[in-house]
């Protein structure tokens, strides 16, 4: 039996009993998803008619339009955050006071103020005049999500950066001054590049949060995926019954499916970095004299090493 220093290794009984207690939190749970089952059949949730509106191109068309717009969100904001966080983090570890200053306290703001409020500030202080702003349409709402994620994430984003950039040991950055770098020479070739690739996976994590906290523009009525499947679930009605279920299922779905393809893109570029890393291949050096060669040669030359007899 194995001892561990986070917790005592069970013995025979607790085994036991952590069997049964295995088997009765699987029927539980079993149990709870039977009932829900149970009661969405009895509300008529589960009828073919409810799941026949994914049949109707209105309905397709309005989800993928909400997928595409949620992408598009992602997209800016996921940009605009990196850039802001590399930028918060460099200034974060700044030599000059009053910019080490500022950056502390933006980040520290704005990872304290909840996404939502932050949100709904910008919307409702900086955009809701679209009139003196020339946005017509839809801007404003897709601006002030945008804004909102990119502050919120690229705070957190440096915070990461700045660990990875601490990470780094320091006989490097003592070494490229030693070389006569200056400083934004050893952020930008020699830090960051190694804090990035240390920091990837968080990094990744951080964007699948992105992703996700675009659902947060229904607060100001933006067009996005959850939004989306609000109105759908609210206007479409069979059998005098709402189709809230099969819809939350779809969007749920379509959320998941789209945080795993984040994730699986970044296991890709870690596996690829890995490789980059160890898949090179160190070119041969030139092959040496063999001893018994060179002996050989010594011995059949009349003259010796310099040219001269013995």
């Amino acid at each position: 039996m194995t001892a561990s220093v986070l917790y005592d290794v069970p013995g025979p009984k607790a085994r036991a009993r952590n069997r049964v207690y295995t088997v009765l939190g699987s029927l539980a749970v079993l149990g709870l998803v039977v009932f829900a089952v149970l009661r969405l059949s009895a509300k008529g949730q589960l009828e073919p008619e409810v799941w026949n509106i994914f049949n109707y191109a209105g309905v397709r068309t309005s989800i993928r339009d909400g997928v595409l717009t949620t992408l598009q969100v992602f997209a800016v904001a996921a940009v605009l955050s990196l850039v802001l966080g590399v930028l918060l983090a460099v200034a974060r570890l700044s030599d000059h006071k009053p910019i080490r200053w500022f950056a502390t306290g933006f980040i520290e703001l704005f990872r304290a103020v909840p996404l939502l409020i932050t949100i709904y500030a910008v919307w409702v202080i900086f955009l809701s005049n679209r009139e003196s702003l020339g946005l017509t349409g839809a801007q404003p709402q897709f601006w002030a999500l945008v804004l909102g994620l990119t502050v919120y994430n690229g705070s957190v984003q440096a915070e990461v950066l700045r660990a990875g950039i601490n990470s780094v040991p320091k006989g490097q950055r003592e070494a490229a001054y030693a070389l006569g770098m200056r400083k934004t020479q050893v952020m930008t070739t020699v830090l960051i590049p190694q804090a990035v690739r240390a920091m990837l996976p968080t990094v990744i994590s951080q964007l699948v949060v992105t992703l996700k906290d675009t659902s947060l523009g229904y607060i100001i009525t933006f067009e996005e995926l959850l939004y989306t499947a609000r109105l759908m679930s609210s206007n479409i009605i069979v059998n005098g019954n709402d189709t809230y279920v099969p819809i939350i299922i779809v969007t749920g779905s379509l959320y998941v499916a789209m945080c795993l393809a984040l994730s699986g893109l970044a296991h890709w570029i870690e596996r690829r970095g890995r490789r980059a890393r160890t898949g090179i291949s160190v070119a041969d050096a030139a092959e040496p004299v063999a001893a018994t060669d060179a002996m050989e040669v010594a011995e059949a030359a009349p003259d010796g090493p310099m040219g001269t007899k013995g």
